[in-house]
Parts: C-alpha cells; sequence; structure tokens
C-alpha cells in the first residue's frame, strides 16, 4: 500500500470516529488559545485546562496580562511546568501585543513566532484554530503515528509536516491535526500498545514499527 492510499484509508477512519473536533484546550478567543497553547508545552491538556480558569479570571486580554508582574502569572501557571520561561514569555508577547499589533494576536505566521515563548507548533495551532488558516501542527502524537504509520519516516518535526501535508488536502489540515491527537491518546498509545489490535496500526504499521514494539513488549 503506499502512503497516499494509506492516507486515504486513516483520513476515512478518523473522520468516521471524530465527525466533530472541538480544540481540547479550553479557550475564549484568539489570545486566550494562544496562552494555553503556550502553556501545554510538556503539559497535558487537562491540567492547562485546570489552570487557565484562575490565570485568565485574573487577566484574559493583554492589557489585563501586562498589569500582572511575571512573578503573579508564575504564581498561577506553575502546575503546568516550566512556570519561570513560560511566566515571561506570558507577559513579554502581551507587551508585543500591545506595542505592535493593537492588543490583537496577529493572524500570519511570521508575525505569530516573532512573539516570545511562541514557535512555529504554537504558531500553527492559533493559525489553523483561531484563524482557520492552512496550517498542520505536529506535536508528539502527530509526529509519532505518522511515523508508526509509514506517512512520514518521522526523523525530524519539520520532515513529518512537510510530508502529511504533501499527503493530505490542505482543507483537511486543522481538523486532521486534532483528529490524530484524539486518536493517539484514546487508541494508539505510545508504549504498550497491541499494534494487531488498533484500527490504524493493525494494517498501517510498517514492518519496522512492528518489531520495535514487539521488542519493547518483551523489554
Amino acid at each position: 500500500m503506499t502512503r497516499a492510499e494509506k492516507a486515504l484509508r486513516v483520513r476515512a477512519i478518523l473522520d468516521e470516529l471524530y465527525p466533530t473536533t472541538p480544540v481540547p484546550l479550553e479557550h475564549r478567543d484568539p489570545y486566550t488559545l494562544l496562552i494555553a497553547v503556550l502553556l501545554s508545552a510538556q503539559c497535558t491538556d487537562a491540567r492547562v485546562n485546570q489552570v487557565t480558569p484562575a490565570l485568565f479570571e485574573r487577566a484574559s486580554t493583554p492589557q489585563e496580562m501586562v498589569r500582572l508582574s511575571v512573578a503573579e502569572i508564575r504564581s498561577v501557571i506553575r502546575p503546568c511546568g516550566l512556570s519561570p520561561a513560560k511566566s515571561k514569555a506570558i507577559h513579554g508577547l502581551s507587551e508585543q501585543l500591545l506595542a505592535e499589533h493593537g492588543g490583537k494576536v496577529p493572524d500570519s505566521f511570521e508575525a505569530l513566532e516573532a512573539l516570545p515563548g511562541v514557535g512555529h507548533k504554537t504558531a500553527s495551532v492559533v493559525m489553523a484554530q483561531a484563524f482557520g488558516r492552512p496550517a498542520f501542527p505536529v506535536d508528539t502524537h502527530i509526529h509519532r503515528l505518522a511515523a508508526r504509520w509509514g506517512l512520514s519516516s518521522g526523523k525530524t518535526v519539520e520532515r513529518t509536516e512537510r510530508d502529511l501535508k504533501a499527503l493530505f488536502p490542505e482543507e483537511s489540515w486543522g481538523r486532521l491535526h486534532l483528529q490524530i491527537i484524539y486518536f493517539g491518546r484514546e487508541h494508539c498509545p505510545a508504549r504498550g500498545h497491541d499494534l494487531a489490535a488498533c484500527p490504524i496500526c493493525g494494517w498501517a504499521a510498517t514492518k519496522k514499527r512492528i518489531r520495535e514494539e514487539a521488542s519493547k513488549r518483551r523489554a
């Protein structure tokens, strides 16, 4: 089966399993989504959703956020991990939004990636989910599953993004990003996974991945 054939079948299965794809991070607008995505780095969405209500109650706009000190922000977001860097980034990007964008989150990759603490993946999520722009954010779930399914070599996140964009139509990227995340969490764990019983791995996993998973289970 070619990669293109696999991609068609993967998409059909994901559309059946996840006809609707709500953004798992609770947010109100592009700014609160940006902050939530930034907080999700090396942290679960569930933990972020526990923390953001208290943060957004105190500050849900750049104007309100800059009135808080970095220490105050850090005290609220500490459970998310990496709080020293994240609190500085949240305060800094809020200042930059006010100084350069009239307090609005910009809808371009270049402007988003110029904000403190905002990398390509975070910018991609905001572009896709807040503005409906073509973007295929690749997180650890997607990077892992694309390699497991033989849709990409999996050598780098950048390579995975390029491969997936080439395989799937542009209008499906934002939806697939969420569908694959949901599938990875519910059906396709990183460890102890029975590939044969998986709705996608059962037929899509490469021989190399099957050998690797079998070796992990024996270890």
